[in-house]
C-alpha cells in the first residue's frame, strides 16, 4: 500500500468519530483510560523527566491525536498538550473543540516541532495506520522530541492487518535502535498484565539520558 492507510479507509466524519465516546460518557463511563495512564506515569518513578522541579509542567505530545480527546482531557488537568495528526478531518473537530490548544497537521515521521516533551503517546492504534514504510522513521522521530527520561507511550492491536507487519518484537527492536528502553508493558490502559499472545498491548519506554 503506497497511501497511508487510515486516510485510505477512514469513512467517518470528526464529529462522528467522537460520537461513540460522547454517549458512553454520558453514560458515566469513564472514557478517559489514556489520559488516567499518561498522568499517572508522568507522576510516577518510570518518569525521571520529572526530577525537576517537582511541581513544574507537563509537556505531552498526542501523536496521532485524531479528534483530541485526549488531549483536550490533559489539558483540562493542567498539562501543556500538542496534538498532531495526518488527517485534517479529525484535526478540523479538534479545533472546533479545543480551539484555544495547539494542534498541527503533519507526517509524525518527519514533522519537527520546538522543545522537547516529557511523554509522546501514540495512542488510537497510531502505529499501525502510519504510512507502511515509515514505522522506523516515525519511532526515530518520536524519540528526538522526548526529554531526557522521557516516555514513549505507545499503544496497539497486534492482530494480523493486511497493510502492516508490525509485530510487538518488531516494534521493540524499533525502540531500541532509538536509543529508548522498555520500562513497562500492559494489554490495557487499565494495567492489565501483558502476557504473550495477547491481542492489544500498551508499551511505555522511557529516553534515558545516558543514550544522548
Amino acid at each position: 500500500m503506497d497511501t497511508n492507510p487510515w486516510l485510505s479507509t477512514r469513512n467517518r466524519t470528526g464529529r462522528e468519530y467522537d460520537a461513540p465516546y460522547e454517549a458512553r460518557a454520558a453514560a458515566g463511563f469513564d472514557v478517559h483510560g489514556e489520559a488516567n495512564l499518561v498522568e499517572r506515569l508522568l507522576r510516577s518513578d518510570l518518569n525521571s523527566s520529572r526530577s525537576s522541579p517537582p511541581n513544574r509542567l507537563f509537556r505531552v505530545l498526542d501523536a496521532g491525536c485524531g479528534t483530541g480527546r485526549m488531549s483536550i482531557e490533559l489539558a483540562r488537568r493542567g498539562m501543556d498538550t500538542v496534538g498532531v495528526d495526518l488527517d485534517e478531518v479529525m484535526l478540523r473537530q479538534a479545533r472546533a473543540k479545543a480551539p484555544h490548544l495547539d494542534w498541527r497537521q503533519g507526517d509524525l515521521s518527519s514533522i519537527q516541532l520546538a522543545g522537547q516533551f516529557d511523554a509522546i503517546v501514540l495512542a488510537g492504534n497510531v502505529m499501525i495506520y502510519v504510512t507502511p514504510g515509515t514505522e522506523a522513521a516515525t519511532v526515530a522521530n518520536m524519540a528526538r522530541h522526548l526529554k531526557p527520561g522521557g516516555l514513549l507511550i505507545a499503544a496497539f492491536e497486534l492482530g494480523p492487518k493486511s497493510w502492516t507487519d508490525l509485530t510487538i518484537d518488531g516494534y521493540d527492536q524499533l525502540a531500541t535502535a532509538a536509543a529508548l528502553t522498555k520500562v513497562a508493558r500492559w494489554s490495557t490502559w487499565e494495567q492489565t498484565p501483558w502476557v504473550a499472545g495477547d491481542d492489544y498491548a500498551v508499551s511505555v519506554h522511557a529516553l534515558q539520558a545516558t543514550s544522548l
